[in-house]
């Protein structure tokens, strides 16, 4: 971890291991940032989580209101956001979009777009900047027939983290706090930081934004999250390695049948990769380990995790009741840095064989 930060893969980082439910090591390394140079990383560093806003917001919500009998996997999602009606996506399941197989494609600018239609976070009321979103969605046309293959969408996310809201009758940043960190004990665990009181010196800066004119902390570094308010299904939580760790904690249990807020058989579906997508890497929100994996080499088949574009990734074992968090801001002080592709693999490698010891 000190040599990658001494050769730039990022400027700091935490990595926290957790096997059979006993912290194994909590790792600092760096400092929060290098331009300018900040101070040292700590254990309770909060970084921007990225698209690990999917697996342990969007996802587990999504579960949570399946178990509650709110909404169903088979649920077209014109049912429930009735906006969709007519429109090609609208007849998308859910299981559609956990598993990025609903025909929509990766990524668009929706945040030029909503610029361009004078939506702006702060000046337009969130239910209409929502609305504008939806709408956009909505008529970006499919780029591939819905079910015969797999492409990562975050597209698909923010209309997952609408479902929520629909399903949850309330803001998603407000069901999951509700419903998910809280009981959880998952602190600090959420959207928006640099909008409560939450020392500021804690916070992982990102990159320079050159359309926001400063140097983002505490706000989310993806763009099209940043126009929804900083409140999105596929990005904007932030949080430290331990706070991760407690929901991770929480889908582990249930997969290795012990006691958890989450239903056994929901999360036995949800972390098994789905045989209905061709060729497919895809479980219900999270993905599986294939050759190259992120995981490394030794993670078992069973296993199931996501990354985040800031530097961020979660990988969890139940055959070993391994959890391993690795955060990190390699994105600072530019995104072109990619040396944390070759990172991953080799300190979850490591990783593995000391627990095997």
């Amino acid at each position: 971890m000190d040599r990658a930060a001494q050769e730039g893969v990022f400027p700091g980082a935490v990595l926290a291991v957790r096997s059979g439910g006993l912290m194994r090591c909590l790792i600092r390394c760096g400092r929060l940032s290098t331009d300018p140079p900040g101070e040292p990383v700590q254990p309770s560093t909060i970084y921007d989580l990225a698209s690990l806003t999917k697996p342990l917001v969007t996802v587990t919500s999504v579960l949570l209101l399946i178990q509650q009998g709110k909404l169903a996997l088979g649920t077209p999602i014109r049912d429930a956001l009735p906006e969709l009606a007519g429109a090609s996506i609208g007849a998308a399941t859910v299981r559609d979009l956990l598993t990025h197989s609903a025909g929509l494609p990766g990524w668009r600018p929706l945040h030029e777009r909503l610029e361009a239609n004078g939506s702006v976070p702060g000046r337009t009321e969130p239910a209409a900047l929502r609305l504008a979103v939806l709408r956009l969605i909505r008529d970006e046309p499919l780029v591939y027939e819905r079910g015969v293959r797999s492409l990562y969408s975050d597209l698909g996310f923010i209309l997952l983290g609408l479902v929520v809201e629909h399903a949850g009758g309330m803001s998603l940043d407000e069901y999951f706090a509700r419903s998910v960190a809280e009981p959880l004990g998952a602190r600090p665990l959420l959207f928006r930081p640099a909008a409560v009181p939450i020392d500021r010196s804690r916070i992982a800066p990102t990159e320079w934004a050159e359309g926001r004119g400063r140097l983002l902390c505490g706000e989310v570094h993806d763009d099209n999250a940043a126009a929804m308010g900083g409140v999105a299904g596929h990005a904007g939580l932030f949080g430290t390695a331990e706070a991760v760790l407690a929901v991770s904690g929480a889908w582990l249990q249930a997969r290795c049948g012990q006691t958890s807020m989450l239903d056994r058989e929901l999360v036995r579906q949800f972390t098994g990769r789905q045989p209905h997508v061709p060729q497919s890497s895809w479980a219900l929100g999270w993905d599986t380990p294939t050759e190259p994996s992120s995981s490394g080499r030794y993670f078992s088949p069973e296993s199931f995790g996501h990354l985040g574009y800031t530097g961020t990734s979660l990988w969890i074992d139940p055959r070993r009741e391994l959890e391993v968090v690795l955060l990190s801001n390699r994105v600072h002080p530019s995104h072109r840095n990619e040396k944390i592709r070759e990172f991953r693999p080799v300190i979850h490698d490591l990783v593995y064989r000391e627990c095997s010891v």
